[in-house]
């Protein structure tokens, strides 16, 4: 039954999907396909506005009307639109990072997912590519004179990699038809010469000039903790739990390697010789993530719901510099339910040298971990759990990184526990060099941003600490730059080991399948919510 919170809650979530109608788009709201936001700087300052008069009127609805759970929505409703405008006018990203651009244009959901027939999704593209001359222009004439080097240089090579994916739409309309075909190229053309008029832009105005000056500085990173995650934790105490648990893992490993007789790098170099060829490497991917799901469900780690499939897939060419591996869950509102397990194979013209390091990046064992958190029971099976329970409009269309990639990095801790791959060394050994990567990238993240450490001296961190080897270091570091909230997956494991410490025994009689199906429960909230979340059943004080 609708609420005195009811209507302002539509009006918020609507509001705050102009800005991001891609992003509705891949929760499986298709009322905003094909749509481009409009990032002129007149645009968004009207967005900006608005808001404001969205969260007066927020703030006047009395709590006497509301249960706890609405409560708890108001608050997510808040820090939507907070979090929105600190995007705008505190980290600026509009102003400062031509990525921001180029992420926009995003095909992928249109040609991946059946949720529609072929021509109604490649309409959708069509109108996607039909708005990224100006959607590029709006960039041009509004990203400032001088611009952080490393978002430059990104965005030159996601800039390279877009018509690649553009041709992708032009492929499946000529699986429908030649005509389709012939009118995707039309819109495809002008878009493919934005784009490299773009870079070239990039590359003549922007990239000569460019600096260091990337880092958000301690009051605005404060700031983010808040309207991310729901934090007042300060940055300082964040760092030092980071700290905390690297040098925990770090000590657990030094134990391992001693066990068997070798250091910690002789160790990592045995896992890294063991990886499949370039060949076997996505069928290998296929083949974990079928056995890993018989694996949970074998040991009732969590319950599963069905339908439940996955397939693996090579990572897309413009997204290849972005990640290794990464997973494409189903919305909360979508239809089909398959999730898209991307794998960045080796490119092939890299040197024989880059390909081998990158295949020792990604070895069986490390292959195994990744599947863990990416599929099962981390990204994918919480995106089931989401799509199963009864929640709020806010609390499905609410995303925190510290929540999901939280979860994931604790899964992979928590397969370990239930006997995954037999508990053996090289399967602790794995999982103890992935928590090393994120406990390093907590650190660096917040050194980079709030204490002056540069990309160099990030990747020796990582080299050092992590046992990361260059060619990753440097891209993790680089990622650290655009992408500070990656300390969210330290953060959120962190907090879900001290939920389980705290409830486990008093509130699920030691059931850790109880206790993870409830923390699933609650989608992906801010992770400084989850403790007040379970304390309560679910009712947040």
């Amino acid at each position: 039954m609708p609420d005195s919170l009811s209507s302002l809650e539509k009006d918020i979530v609507d509001h705050y999907f102009v800005l991001r109608p891609s992003q509705a788009s891949g929760l499986g709201l298709h009322e905003y396909d094909g749509l481009l936001p409009n990032l002129s700087k007149s645009e968004t300052s009207r967005w900006s506005a608005t808001a404001r008069e969205l969260l007066d009127r927020l703030k006047s609805v009395p709590d006497a009307k509301l249960d706890p759970l609405r409560r708890f929505d108001r608050i997510l409703l808040d820090l939507l639109l907070e979090g929105a405008l600190f995007d705008l006018e505190q980290s600026k990203d509009l102003d400062r990072n031509p990525m921001a651009y180029l992420f926009v244009p995003d095909l992928t959901n249109y040609l991946i997912r059946d949720y529609a027939p072929v021509e109604v999704r490649i309409a959708s593209a069509q109108r996607i590519l039909a708005g990224v001359p100006a959607l590029l222009q709006n960039a041009k004439d509004r990203l400032e004179r001088v611009l952080p080097r490393p978002f430059v240089s990104l965005a030159i090579q996601i800039a390279s990699g877009l018509p690649a994916h553009f041709a992708e739409a032009e492929d499946l309309a000529a699986q429908h038809s030649t005509a389709l075909r012939d009118e995707v190229r039309s819109a495809t053309e002008p878009a493919n010469r934005a784009v490299v008029t773009f870079a070239e832009w990039l590359k003549a105005e922007r990239l000569a000039g460019a600096n260091d000056d990337f880092a958000l500085g301690k009051e605005r990173f404060q700031r983010l903790l808040w309207v991310r995650e729901g934090l007042t934790t300060s940055v300082e105490e964040v760092l030092r739990r980071g700290r905390s648990d690297l040098k925990r893992n770090q000590d657990r490993l030094v134990e391992i390697a001693r066990r068997e007789g070798v250091s910690p790098e002789q160790l990592f170099a045995r896992l890294n010789e063991d990886h499949p060829t370039e060949k076997e490497l996505l069928p290998l991917a296929q083949h974990l993530t079928d056995e890993v799901k018989e694996f949970i469900r074998h040991e009732d780690l969590v319950s599963v719901p069905e339908p439940a499939i996955c397939n693996v897939r090579e990572t897309p060419e413009w997204a290849r510099g972005l990640w290794t591996a990464a997973m494409s869950p189903p919305g909360p509102f979508e239809k089909p339910v398959d999730g898209i397990y991307w794998v960045t194979a080796v490119d092939p013209s890299w040197k024989p040298s880059e390909k081998e390091g990158w295949l020792r990046t990604l070895n069986r064992s490390m292959l195994k971990n990744t599947t863990v958190h990416e599929v099962w029971p981390g990204h994918y099976l919480q995106a089931l759990h989401l799509r199963k329970t009864e929640q709020s409009l806010a609390r499905k269309v609410w995303f925190s990184y510290s929540f999901c990639e939280g979860w994931a990095h604790y899964c992979e801790q928590a397969a370990l526990e239930a006997g995954f791959d037999g508990r053996s060394t090289r399967a602790e050994a794995t999982q103890l060099r992935d928590a090393l990567l994120r406990d390093s990238r907590l650190i660096v993240s917040i050194s980079m941003h709030t204490q002056d450490m540069s990309v160099e001296q990030a990747t020796r961190f990582l080299q050092t600490e992590a046992h990361v080897e260059e060619i990753h270091a440097k891209r993790e570091a680089i990622r650290g730059t655009y992408n500070p909230e990656y300390f969210c997956y330290t953060l959120g494991k962190l907090s879900i080991l001290d939920a389980r410490a705290k409830y486990l025994q008093p509130r699920f009689g030691g059931s850790v399948k109880a206790f993870h199906d409830s923390v699933l429960s609650f989608g992906t909230p801010p992770i400084g919510f989850l403790d007040g979340l379970l304390s309560s059943a679910g009712h947040p004080s």
